[in-house]
């Protein structure tokens, strides 16, 4: 195909029209190897495979490559599961822990890259135009792997689901902006010495892995775009701002009461929805959320009566106590068309996160009709547009957030702010509308390199 696009460059220049061949390259199957970790498993995993799914119901060929395959999906390959699978991950979880001084604190925060596969020699590597790296951590790719890549002359894509590839080990820098000139002294590594500053060893293994190569990198939100454009590693990359995809014909509006029938959720009261795939997990707010909740049954006691709150993700049944309203553990799921009737039994759903890239649960709720609140942070309101499909707080208050959940329930025009919900899902996240904004990026990568040579 590369030799293809090289004949069609050279005829469409020679001749003055370089539009007619971009669009030419609509014209041929176009080839996608997606690599990521996993096949379902976390926010990013779910957001590949979307996009495999949009990018194939859009004219493309589009495969997934993932080291934990989880379903019989013939378009993911994963790789056979041995005690190697198994060694990388825990070898670089072992590499960090000691640089942890055998803490736990922090250490799924970062990774550093130090192991990996080799996939340019497998024959969906070679079969493919372009190579999209999804989220790639631990164990799945080292840099050295990612550098064998970009040497191996396939134009490269890499979605930023989060700022992990803009750093040099944190994939959430918390206001941390070293980034932007180098890394070092990193806060998640606490009492690292100049002489051996982990970070700063894996910044220059990361500068080093770029020197000289083109990669387009794709953030899911303008706030993460904004971040990659100041980063020192990235400069002279191609940065572009894309969000994931999500099929507005899973995720849609359906019959509240039939929806809590299905998940067992009480049919005559107001459900507040909170989901993370770990509920524990700080970085998305649970602690906000209690206080958020203390302040509304302060001001307005008689929600007690009328509300509850349903959570889903792993380690929901730790908050039954620590919230002064009915809960109802869901535990983690992940059979989607009850994910979808949980979304429908909410009247609002909120995520404080204190920093976040795109969340796919925000759209997933929004896709179902459900207004969101969420702090303003991140890409959060990005999605959520403030008092028009839901409310944007501001940044770690506790009241204002307090405030949002009583103003979508009690106070706006509810109907009105479901109806917008969908209508901003349909207008910006469609398959069909990010398929074919990816599908611009890979031509463009591709005449990149095929001008390159």
């Amino acid at each position: 195909m590369r030799k293809q696009s090289l004949f069609l460059l050279l005829f469409f220049v020679l001749h003055g029209n370089y539009c007619i061949f971009v669009l030419s390259l609509f014209l041929t199957t176009m080839r996608v190897l997606i690599v990521s970790t996993s096949e379902k498993t976390g926010g990013a995993a779910v957001a590949a495979n979307r996009l495999m799914e949009a990018l194939n119901n859009n004219g493309v060929k589009a495969k997934m490559l993932v080291r934990d395959k989880e379903t019989d999906n013939i378009t993911v390959v994963g790789f056979k599961q041995t005690l190697r699978s198994q060694w990388n991950f825990l070898w670089e979880r072992w590499s960090i822990y000691k640089k942890l001084h055998f803490s736990r604190k922090n250490l799924f925060d970062i990774d550093i890259a130090n192991t990996g596969y080799d996939i340019t020699t497998l024959r969906e590597f070679k079969e493919a135009d372009i190579i999209h790296l999804s989220w790639i951590n631990q164990g799945m790719l080292s840099l050295n792997n990612i550098r064998k890549i970009l040497l191996s002359g396939k134009p490269v894509v890499w979605t930023m689901h989060d700022a992990w590839p803009a750093t040099a080990i944190c994939h959430y820098p918390h206001g941390c902006m070293a980034f932007a000139n180098v890394c070092r002294n990193c806060r998640f590594l606490p009492g690292e010495g100049s002489r051996k500053d982990l970070a700063n060893q894996v910044w220059k293994r990361k500068k080093a892995m770029l020197d000289g190569q083109h990669i387009s990198f794709v953030a899911c939100s303008r706030w993460l775009e904004g971040q990659a454009k100041k980063s020192a590693l990235l400069t002279g990359q191609h940065i572009y701002n894309i969000p994931n995809p999500i099929d507005t014909h899973v995720f849609c509006r359906k019959d509240k009461q039939e929806a809590r029938h299905q998940v067992g959720l009480p049919l005559d009261k107001r459900i507040i929805l909170f989901v993370s795939q770990r509920v524990t997990e700080r970085r998305k707010g649970m602690d906000f959320m209690i206080e958020a909740v203390d302040k509304l049954i302060h001001d307005h006691p008689e929600m007690k009566d009328n509300t509850v709150i349903a959570i889903m993700g792993g380690h929901s049944e730790d908050f039954g106590n620590h919230l002064r309203l009915p809960v109802y553990p869901l535990g983690y799921i992940n059979d989607e068309k009850k994910i979808v009737d949980v979304y429908n039994a909410a009247d609002l759903f909120v995520l404080p996160s204190l920093e976040d890239n795109l969340p796919n649960t925000i759209m997933e709720a929004l896709a179902c009709g459900v207004p969101c609140v969420g702090f303003k942070t991140g890409g959060i309101p990005e999605e959520i547009d403030h008092q028009k499909n839901g409310y944007v707080a501001e940044y770690r208050n506790s009241a204002d957030l307090a405030a949002g959940i009583y103003w979508c329930l009690e106070e706006a025009d509810y109907q009105s702010l479901s109806d917008e919900a969908l209508r901003k899902v349909v207008q910006n996240y469609s398959q069909h509308n990010v398929a074919l904004r990816y599908i611009e990026v890979y031509n463009q990568a591709m005449a990149y390199k095929d001008y390159k040579i």
